[in-house]
């Protein structure tokens, strides 16, 4: 709206300047409003053009002011001095947007953008018998209802140049959330990193850019931004199935006409910061085997995006801290690293103000289960999501997503379903609601290695409000249930079943 001011009282000054000489006085007070206005956009280009083009003008109806001043009668002294005044400041206006529009194009500002949001949340958590705010909190293991929402997200981007061939840098900074959060480095620790994303992309033609650094998954329809998602958590695909972010290499190719879009990358291992190292016993095993990851979207109709990925590699297995020897849940494997192969497909139709999502998942890791076999899991997410005009509420949305993950065989486990954290017993992740069968478990002889994994589903309902621009309030209850009882409560004990409430304040720039 300042902006909007601005340009209004720049564009009334050539009509005040052919009112005459005798409006002079009040033409200079303008200029000097207008100089000021200009050093007010000293951190801006987005009027630059505007003012150019009004300065321009208004030099033009000086001048003719003052050839009309010199046929008429004599000036008095006062009055001859003010032509030439106004022409200096006029000049010196000129001077002063034409470095503000070379600084635009080649100085340090120039192809700078800046964008982001924060999400401040209010969750209530029924296991847990909690509620609060919660925004920025740190939280060692990856939980569901909080570990990506309530955050600070700032995308900085900077463009070297200009048209499509114009290499660029992009940082995605997001403190205490995102795979920064949780970046470990090639001995295990984590790096406890604000970068969410961290990248040069360098155009190698019109239709091919390499990208470099820290990027995010292939993967899925989901995207990780809390103000592009349909709801306020995430799918349970995106949080436990697909791969998180990697660092390394990835080529992006348009083919087709601009109707298909490849991406081949080459990386370490998801969410390692290097080559994995593991040390035990005073040897270490490292893991040199590097990631290979493939996308293609296929855009078959303006509305409608078709999408298929898949990773190859070799994975680190999750073992307790327990283990004085051996690798894995049992402590018996001999090697800390398994194959890991994921492939998902997915689909995207966008109509007016209406919105569907699915994808299909399935993921494997070798020796990455309870038991010390093959970890599997599949499962699929559906979302369908609508928006309309109110007259008590404004715009309105509603969503509503349905999710599976399968993650039964040998007793589970996996790349992104890891048991024994928040100090529980090593069987189960109690606050996401993954783990061992307890019951058999507890009746078995050899520590469960016949018992089955839980299985996890959930269907969230969201109500979305846009009370302004690039504001968003998100209102979700999610029911999650598990096929074991894995959820830990208050007191202790273990449920099938979880419920959030949760309400979510988004305002992006």
């Amino acid at each position: 709206m300042q902006r909007k001011l601005i340009a209004m009282a720049v564009m009334a000054l050539p009509v005040m300047a052919h009112a005459g000489s005798d409006s002079s006085t009040a033409l200079l007070q303008k200029l000097e409003a207008l100089e000021q206005q200009v050093k007010a956009l000293q951190q801006s280009n987005a009027q630059i053009p505007l003012l150019q083009q009004q300065v321009q003008s208004l030099q033009q109806q000086l001048g003719s002011n003052n050839t009309a001043a010199s046929t008429g009668n004599a000036p008095t002294a006062s009055e001859s001095e003010e032509p030439e005044t106004l022409q200096q400041t006029v000049n010196s206006l000129k001077i002063k947007v034409d470095t503000l529009s070379e600084a635009a194009q080649t100085g340090p500002i120039a192809g700078l953008s800046v964008s982001g949001f924060v999400d401040p949340m209010f969750l209530y958590n029924r296991n847990s018998n909690s509620a609060g705010f919660r925004f920025l909190n740190k939280n060692s293991a990856y939980n569901y209802y909080d570990s990506n929402l309530g955050d600070v997200y700032l995308d900085i981007k900077k463009t070297f140049g200009v048209g499509p061939e114009a290499p660029s840098v992009e940082l995605v900074i997001q403190p205490d959330r995102g795979s920064g959060a949780s970046f470990s480095s090639e001995g295990g620790g984590l790096t406890n990193s604000i970068f969410n994303q961290a990248n040069v992309n360098l155009p190698l033609s019109s239709t091919g850019t390499l990208q470099l650094g820290l990027l995010p998954s292939l993967a899925g329809y989901e995207p990780n931004p809390a103000n592009l998602t349909q709801t306020l958590t995430h799918n349970l695909l995106f949080d436990f199935s697909e791969p998180a972010s990697y660092l390394g290499m990835n080529y992006k190719l348009f083919t087709n006409n601009y109707q298909t879009l490849w991406q081949f990358m080459l990386a370490n291992e998801q969410l390692k910061s290097a080559g994995s190292i593991v040390s035990q016993n005073g040897r270490s095993n490292s893991n040199s085997t590097p990631t290979l990851a493939a996308r293609v979207d296929y855009q078959y109709t303006s509305s409608l995006d078709l999408g298929f990925s898949a990773n190859i590699g070799r994975q680190t297995i999750y073992t307790p801290s327990s283990c004085t020897s051996g690798f894995g849940y049992q402590c018996n494997l001999t090697s800390p690293f398994g194959r890991y192969f994921y492939a998902e497909a997915d689909l995207t139709y966008t109509w007016s103000d209406i919105q569907y999502n699915a994808q299909l998942d399935y993921g494997q890791q070798a020796h990455a289960a309870w038991n010390g076999g093959m970890a599997q899991w599949y499962g699929f997410s559906l979302l369908a999501a609508k928006k309309w005009n109110t007259d008590w509420l404004g715009k309105v949305g509603t969503v509503v997503r349905v999710d599976y993950l399968n993650n039964s065989r040998n007793g589970g486990g996996g790349s992104g379903i890891l048991y024994g954290l928040s100090g529980n017993t090593a069987s189960i992740n109690p606050t996401s609601g993954w783990g061992v069968d307890q019951q058999c478990l507890n009746a078995s002889s050899n520590n469960g290695m016949d018992c089955k994994g839980s299985n996890r589903s959930d269907i969230a309902l969201d109500l979305l409000f846009y009370p302004a621009d690039k504001m968003t309030v998100k209102l979700e209850y999610r029911h999650d249930f598990a096929s074991n009882a894995v959820f830990q409560r208050s007191d202790g004990s273990l449920s099938r079943n979880n419920d959030i409430l949760a309400t979510q304040f988004i305002y992006a720039f």
